[in-house]
Order: C-alpha cells, then sequence, then structure tokens
C-alpha cells in the first residue's frame, strides 16, 4: 500500500517536472510576444530560410517566419518577419538581406527608424505593415559588374573596329608621314633656327614700331578731338544760318503779299504814261505848231454843216 502510493506520487512528481521544463523550454510565463511585418524582395532571396535572424542595427529582434513567391508578381518574393513587440519600427525603416561573414548564412537587417518619423502602419492595400527594402550588397555589386562588363564589351568592340586592318594601315601611313616630316625639320634645321632668328628680330622691330606710333597716335587722337570741335562749330553756323534764311523767307513772303500789288499798278499807270508821251511825241514830230497853236480842227466832211446846224 505504501510503495503504491509513494509510486504514484514519484509519477505525479516527474510528470510535474517534465511538464514544467516543457513550460519552461517553450518561453512559459517569460514568453516573448511578437508582432508580424511584411517585406517584398526584389532578388533572389537564396541563402535565407525559415527563422534565419531579424536584426536591427545588429541586435537580434525577430526571424523570417515565411518565405513565398508573390502570385501576382512571380519576380518578387514575399518575406513575413516575426518581429518582438515594441521594437521601434518606423515608416522610414528599411530591410536589406546581408550574409554573415564567409559562411554565407543570410539574415535580414533593418536600418533606418529615425526618432522623429512615425510608427510603421499597416495600410488598405495589405493586412500587415508593409516593410520598405532595398537591394543587397550582392545585387549591387552585380549590377555595377553587369554594366561595367557590358561598358567593357562595348569597348573592347571599339578597340577591334580600331584595330581593323584598314585602320592599321592608315596608322603606318599615317607615322611615316610623320617620320618624313621629322626628316624633313630635321634636315632644315639650320634654316629653321635661322628663321626663328628673323622672327624673333621682327617681332622686336615691331614693338618698337608700336612704341614710336604711340605719340604719332596721340597726336592723331588730338587732331581727331579739334575735328571733331570744328564739326560742333560748323553744325552751330549751319543751324544759326537756317535760322536766317528762316527769317528772309517770311520777309520775302511779307514783301511779295504786300509790295507786289501796288509795284503791279505803279507799273501799269507808268505803260499807259509812256503810251501818252509816245503819241504826243509823235503829233509833234508831224505838226510842231500844234505844241503851240493847239490842235486844229477836223475839216467837215461831204454833207457836215456846223453853220447849217446853228441856223434857226
Amino acid at each position: 500500500m505504501n510503495y503504491t502510493i509513494v509510486g504514484v506520487f514519484v509519477l505525479a512528481l516527474g510528470a510535474v517536472l517534465v511538464a514544467g521544463i516543457l513550460w519552461l523550454a517553450s518561453g512559459g510565463a517569460f514568453q516573448k510576444q511578437y508582432d508580424l511585418y511584411l517585406a517584398i524582395e526584389n532578388e533572389s532571396v537564396a541563402g535565407l530560410n525559415l527563422n534565419a535572424p531579424v536584426k536591427l542595427n545588429g541586435v537580434d529582434v525577430g526571424k523570417v517566419k515565411e518565405i513565398q513567391l508573390d502570385h501576382g508578381n512571380p519576380e518578387r518574393v514575399q518575406l513575413t518577419f516575426a518581429i518582438e513587440r515594441g521594437t521601434p519600427i518606423k515608416e522610414d525603416t528599411v530591410a536589406v538581406m546581408k550574409t554573415q561573414g564567409l559562411t554565407g548564412i543570410a539574415y535580414v537587417e533593418l536600418s533606418g527608424g529615425t526618432r522623429d518619423a512615425l510608427p510603421l502602419r499597416a495600410s488598405s492595400e495589405s493586412e500587415l505593415p508593409v516593410i520598405r527594402t532595398k537591394p543587397s550588397l550582392s545585387a549591387r555589386i552585380e549590377n555595377v559588374l553587369t554594366t561595367v562588363l557590358a561598358k567593357l564589351d562595348s569597348t573592347s568592340s571599339n578597340i577591334n573596329a580600331i584595330l581593323s586592318n584598314e585602320n592599321q594601315a592608315s596608322f603606318k601611313n599615317a607615322l611615316a608621314d610623320i617620320a618624313a616630316v621629322a626628316h624633313t625639320f630635321a634636315s632644315r634645321k639650320d634654316k629653321l633656327d635661322a628663321g626663328i632668328v628673323n622672327a624673333a628680330r621682327t617681332l622686336e622691330n615691331t614693338s618698337r614700331a608700336t612704341e614710336q606710333a604711340g605719340p604719332v597716335i596721340d597726336r592723331i587722337g588730338r587732331s581727331a578731338e579739334a575735328i571733331e570741335k570744328m564739326g560742333n562749330e560748323v553744325a552751330r553756323a549751319t543751324t544759326s544760318a537756317g535760322k536766317t534764311v528762316n527769317s528772309v523767307g517770311a520777309d520775302v513772303q511779307r514783301f511779295t503779299a504786300e509790295t507786289l500789288p501796288e509795284l503791279e499798278r505803279l507799273l501799269g499807270e507808268l505803260s499807259a504814261l509812256s503810251n501818252s508821251l509816245r503819241r504826243l511825241t509823235e503829233q509833234t514830230e508831224r505838226n510842231p505848231s500844234s505844241f503851240l497853236f493847239g490842235r486844229k480842227p477836223v475839216p467837215e466832211g461831204p454833207g457836215e454843216s456846223t453853220t447849217g446846224q446853228n441856223r434857226p
């Protein structure tokens, strides 16, 4: 009877102990609570496994809970993160996939999250808050290498085109021409030296002539100033003459309007007087006595009788 009770007690105590150990192992009262976040990668996530750590500035704050393709766009991968509740995930937080050391174990590194930024919330388009992502270092290096290789390929093609047989022949001809010109210069070195000396003398003479031409230029400048002054005086004189001509024109117009009619009448009277004098002169020449005794009456014509008319 006592052994049975002791056995049951030991079994019960062992079961409680195992249950407690399992409860503690699973977290128990100290079990952490996690919030789910979503991230969309536009590159391969090779090397990233489930339960891979998620770090914020190097500190473990969660793990990768789910990895699956985006059914709407197979080129993208959806990552679901389980991050400890209370972790400051902000709107400017960015997720980048990295590898740890030389082992190549991939994990997710969160960065950003400034103090003034707002906490990240779920939008109407997604049930979970979406953390922005940016290309990993390997993806950036791959893009750079791809660009560099493309440029190297283009450069290689250009070099091959430059170094074609035709261009090589042209280069040889050009080098031969350059060599011929160099030999020509070398053979005429003395003449070139003499020409350089003559050119130096010419420049020196030119500088001297320039120095001597300075006073001449000054005199020309003074002459030009004098001519300018003379021109100004002539312009002023021309203006005065124009004013004088205008005044004379006005006087002539007044003279024409007032005096010309009187002059015309005077000329008419002089013409009449001249005609009268001419007739008097002609009459005097025909009959000089008429100038003293007057003009004789005209004799009566046939049938005319002044005496008969006066009779009663």
